[in-house]
Parts: structure tokens; sequence; C-alpha cells
């Protein structure tokens, strides 16, 4: 749910009391269309808070803390799970620490790719899932189960969302954030190296069960996909 425009620019007010519209737009590297249609239509996107925070050296977290919506931010970052830190790590990655691990010195790892990756968001929701999350997060927010599915398949969750599913799975608010790429690591008070150290602490077993998983799963993506395509061709070829 976008910010409401009222409380944005009493917000704005108080980080930057005189400037002007075209000035925050310059320093934030927000459109000045973007913005001014979004404050016509009374609803500010939490991305653009976020860019405007960031233009001003202002944390992003402590900014969305501001708005009741975003309370849960308040107070000291709560850091995250090692099973949310590992879906934070793209496939490619876990793959090349298999083959790594499998035989050392075959590949060379020049670190994780960043965040968000791909799947970051199903991967996140699966890691924090047991078994019941989905129907929490329905009873809490109103949100259809094939809608809640929609998103997560889009690698997409509008940050309210976010924030509702982090609270009924009972883990730091910032980590939807995160995986939705709304926020950086280092903004949600991650530790710089804590991906990495997930990761090293994963056994083999462990590594190769959780990326042929991945594997699986990008598999029934890549075959729907295939077969959509399949589908329009065949449309197209009875249009003539």
């Amino acid at each position: 749910m976008p910010l409401p425009s009222k409380a944005f620019q009493r917000w704005l007010h108080g980080v930057a009391p005189n400037a002007s519209t075209a000035d925050v737009c310059r320093i934030s590297g927000i459109k000045r269309t973007t913005l001014a249609q979004q404050l016509v239509r009374g609803k500010v996107a939490e991305s653009t808070l976020v860019s405007i925070s960031r233009g001003y050296h202002i944390s992003p977290v402590q900014a969305l803390a501001t708005f009741d919506l975003y309370a849960d931010l308040r107070g000291d970052p709560v850091p995250p799970t090692p099973d949310e830190l590992v879906s934070q790590i793209a496939t490619m990655d876990l793959l090349r620490a298999v083959v790594e691990r499998s035989e050392p010195g075959s590949v060379s790892v020049a670190g994780l790719s960043p965040t968000p990756h791909p799947t970051a968001v199903r991967n996140w929701v699966d890691a924090i899932d047991d078994g019941e999350l989905r129907h929490r997060v329905s009873e809490a927010t109103g949100i259809a189960p094939q809608n809640f599915s929609a998103h997560l398949t889009a690698n997409r969750l509008p940050p309210e969302l976010a924030i509702a599913t982090s609270r009924a799975a009972g883990v730091g608010p910032a980590g939807g954030l995160v995986a939705g790429g709304l926020l950086t690591e280092a903004e949600a008070g991650w530790s710089p190296n804590g991906r990495q150290e997930a990761l090293d602490r994963m056994t083999l077993g462990e590594l190769v069960t959780l990326a042929g998983e991945r594997l699986q799963a990008l598999g029934k993506t890549l075959r729907r996909q295939e077969q959509d395509h399949e589908r329009t061709e065949r449309i197209w070829e009875n249009l003539g």
C-alpha cells in the first residue's frame, strides 16, 4: 500500500524543508513527472521514499519506520535467520559452490551475486514457511492465496505484504524488503558477509539438496514458459 501523500509531504518537509520539488528530484534521481503523478493520486510509492532517503543520506529503514504501516521497522534491526540468508543466494551461486566443494579449484569463485536474484521472493517465503504461513498471511491481510502465489511467481512482493509476511512468520521485518529489492542488505542491517557465512556453514549434502530443489523449481518454470510460447504460436498460426 503506497504512502499517503499528505504524510509523505510532512516527512519530506522535515527532511528537506527548503528544497523545491526540482531539487528533491535531482538529488534523488526521480523524474519530476513521476513524483508529481504520485502526489496528485494521493499515494506515493515506497520506492520513491527510499530513493529520496538515499539522496539525502538518510536511512531508508528509519524513513519507512516513521509511517505507521511500517512501524515494525522501528528499533534495532533484527538479524535474518540462516535460512533467510541462504534464500538470498542465487541458484547459479549455489551450483558453483557445489562444484567447488566437489572438485576444489575447478571453478573460480568471485563472490556472491548481489541481491535480489531472480527467485529471491519465492525463496525467501519458502525459507520462512512452516507450512501454514500462506494461510496466516491470507487471514491477516485478506489477500487471496492465489493472488499471493501470483506475487511469488512474478518474484515481486508489495512492501506492505512483505512486512505482513515477516510478521506472520515471526522473523525480522526487513527480510522481505531485501528479497523484493526495496532495501539493500546493508540498509536492512545485515552483516556484509552474512550470506557467504551461511553458505559456508551448509554441509555438502544440504547444499546439493537445496540446489536440486532450486533446479527442479526452475525446470517447472521453464516448462510453463515453453508451453505458453507454444500456445501463443498455435494461436497465431490459426489466425493465419
